[in-house]
């Protein structure tokens, strides 16, 4: 780790407050968890879409997309995929003083990992979604290959098969979408956004 004893934090004289003004809601991070094909990108898709109609300014970080650049020299290791975290949750962070609603799918299996890009992202401002589809539904659906992959042992630390998946504990929203339509889960979403006053 580098020594940051002679960095100082920059000051800005236009802060979250102001770009929150400007854009007409507030920034935060709804963090969406759960295994693989679970639904959680599919899910923070469909809710950016209805989010952008309605004028609300967005991202979209996905666990695969920032393995192309961000996180290109980061394994599947337990230490690999928390410093992956800690990119993105350091990222996010950032996101979210430039007054933008941050959606991020990423399995994210252990609490303590989630822990860590919470504590990197403003007070209040982190939205917890546990994606709890079951792990029969998601190896059923495997979109990618990757289960028949994993049992096969041809992926190792492979979560729901290899390496295990710690469930949050208080989720701000859980959605199951082997029970619920896309559009089902995004009116559950827009419904907790607007309970807590990030959109009106």
């Amino acid at each position: 780790m580098a020594n940051n004893a002679h960095i100082k934090w920059q000051d800005y004289q236009v802060d979250a407050t102001t770009r929150a003004e400007l854009n007409g809601h507030q920034s935060a991070v709804v963090w969406f968890t759960g295994l693989s094909g679970s639904g959680k990108s599919t899910v923070a898709n469909a809710l950016e879409q209805v989010l952008l109609a309605r004028g609300t300014h967005t991202y979209l970080l996905d666990g695969d997309n920032v393995r192309h650049g961000l996180c290109a020299d980061l394994g599947f290791s337990a230490a690999d995929r928390t410093e992956n975290l800690r990119r993105v949750g350091a990222v996010a962070g950032l996101m979210v003083d430039a007054g933008l609603l941050v959606l991020s799918a990423f399995i994210s299996p252990y609490r303590s990992q989630r822990e860590l890009v919470k504590s990197l992202v403003p007070a209040g401002k982190f939205i917890e979604v546990h994606i709890a589809t079951p792990l029969a539904v998601c190896e059923q659906r495997d979109v990618k290959g990757l289960y028949k992959k994993a049992r096969a042992g041809e992926i190792s630390h492979f979560t729901g098969i290899s390496d295990p998946y710690e469930p949050p504990i208080a989720a701000d929203l859980v959605l199951n979408t082997a029970d619920l339509t896309i559009e089902q889960s995004v009116e559950q979403l827009l419904a907790l956004l607007q309970r807590r006053h990030i959109i009106i």
